[in-house]
């Protein structure tokens, strides 16, 4: 798992000062207490989360956001109530439920507070969590406290922070995060197509020391044990890593999932030689999915599962 201080955040806005005392969170006509959400059955799962916009770093030209590389990610113990116990039915002419945070700003020069919408479908899924504990403590405030929800297999936008509402909706969320901020798009103005499960993706630990500005790591020569991690959307499982030495791949050692929505660990061993080096890692999941050589550039950053390359001098 991943602590707490250790795992990425990203705000569009300010986070906002909740108190746990006073909170209620507004479903239609309807208002509960953290309190009330406590007493019901809870439960516990381990979920990997990735920023939408990890890599983009690796795109060029890229968007002026959060320009990460590959520090996007992590994985925590979420605990929480299923959300389909707190809703119980939804009504058949219900389409689609919009989730709305307290965080409130512009973008684009559109005011609103930050929502997001899951069809009713994947809503109701048993994985889908209203949480307010992460590792066994209560949230954060940067994490979202008091309450969040937690979605599985999808990239980290679709879990909104500070959740303060709930609305059924009989037709399209239109919210600007919906149908404008995440989305794959080729060019600017076009609709595009939504950004919604994480994708195939693998990330090595770097050996060695760095080079403070090229990023270049620095080892000994002889046997080097390397080890990273790798996960999927949707709960689909990683089902093979390879490793790739000068651009000559071969099979890593990959552990079973430990739980269906979190990452698994994998290593490999590398007999590194005197010379200049490039350590490259790539994923394939159980649906056939393979990390790509190159990103799959769009006008928005988003989704880059390009595979990761370190640059490596053995001394």
């Amino acid at each position: 798992m991943t602590p707490v201080g250790l795992h990425y955040t990203l705000s569009h806005f300010d986070v906002p000062d909740l108190d746990e005392n006073s909170y209620r969170l507004t479903i239609g006509q309807r208002e509960i207490s953290l309190a009330e959400l406590k007493a019901m059955p809870s439960k516990t799962q381990r979920v990997t989360l990735e920023c939408a916009g990890n890599g983009r770093a690796g795109f060029a030209p890229r968007y002026p956001s959060m320009p990460w590389t590959h520090g996007g990610v992590g994985t925590a113990q979420w605990t929480g109530v299923a959300l389909k116990d707190v809703l119980g039915k939804v009504p058949e002419a219900i389409k689609e439920i919009a989730f709305f945070g307290a965080d409130r700003g512009f973008d684009s020069g559109v005011e609103h507070h930050f929502g997001r919408s899951l069809g009713v479908a994947d809503a109701m899924r048993d994985e889908v969590l209203l949480a307010w504990a992460m590792n066994g403590r209560p949230l954060a405030p940067q994490h979202g406290a008091p309450l969040r929800l937690v979605v599985p297999g999808w990239f980290g936008m679709a879990s909104v922070k500070w959740l303060t509402r709930i609305e059924l909706l009989e037709q399209s969320f239109d919210g600007y995060q919906q149908v404008v901020g995440y989305r794959y798009t080729k060019r600017r103005g076009e609709p595009g197509t939504p950004v919604r499960h994480a994708k195939v993706k693998s990330l090595m630990a770097p050996p060695g020391m760095p080079d403070w500005y090229t990023g270049r790591r620095l080892v000994s020569q002889g046997s080097i044990e390397l080890e990273g991690r790798a996960w999927s959307g949707a709960g689909v499982a990683v089902a093979r890593v390879e490793l790739a030495v000068d651009g000559k791949w071969r099979a890593a050692e990959l552990e079973a999932p430990a739980e269906r929505f979190a990452w698994q660990r994998w290593r490999a061993s590398w007999d590194a030689l005197r010379g200049e080096h490039e350590l490259a890692c790539r994923a394939s999941d159980a649906a056939g999915a393979v990390q790509p050589l190159e990103p799959d550039w769009n006008v928005g950053g988003m989704g880059n599962n390009a595979v990761q390359r370190v640059q490596v001098s053995v001394r």
